[in-house]
């Protein structure tokens, strides 16, 4: 047959298959001129999500080291940003936010995950300090960045 599965025997080959009842084969008539059920397949189809950059959609980075300084916010922010000394992995970060978020909505995988550098800002974590003096602050820095992925699933089509 096609693609050699078995489907049968044309009229030709019936006598010389067979010889009579049992034939060279060994089998019945019955048995030679069975056909085999042919397996129900189900089309796989691979369903895809894109997840565009938008500021709801941020991977974040490492924190750096907490820094304790003495002066206004926008002066101790500077100071820990030059004490920042991570050198973040944004792709593999992207991919592990990516991930969940797909999971969250029923996919199963994230594909082409990629962090947008143009869309990089810095963070602090939240005051430490433990006093109320309004010059004293100890906090560290961090970068986030925007990302975009596409989340996948593979979906079975309807039996055929």
């Amino acid at each position: 047959g096609e693609r050699g599965q078995f489907r049968g025997f044309i009229a030709a080959q019936e006598g010389w298959l067979t010889e009579g009842e049992s034939g060279i084969t060994g089998q019945s008539i019955a048995v030679i001129f069975e056909f085999p059920k042919e397996e129900r397949r189900r089309d796989k189809k691979v369903k895809r999500l894109n997840l565009p950059a938008d500021p709801s959609r941020l991977v974040q980075g490492p924190s750096g080291p907490e820094v304790n300084v003495n002066g206004s916010r926008s002066w101790a922010e500077g100071q820990t940003r030059n004490n920042y000394n991570q050198t973040p992995d944004w792709e593999r970060l992207a991919h592990n936010t990516a991930l969940a978020e797909c999971r969250s909505q029923g996919y199963t995988r994230a594909r082409n995950a990629v962090s947008v550098a143009a869309t990089e800002e810095w963070r602090y974590t939240p005051d430490r300090s433990g006093d109320n003096d309004p010059q004293t602050w100890l906090f560290a820095a961090y970068k986030i960045r925007q990302y975009t992925a596409t989340c996948q699933k593979t979906v079975r089509g309807p039996r055929r």
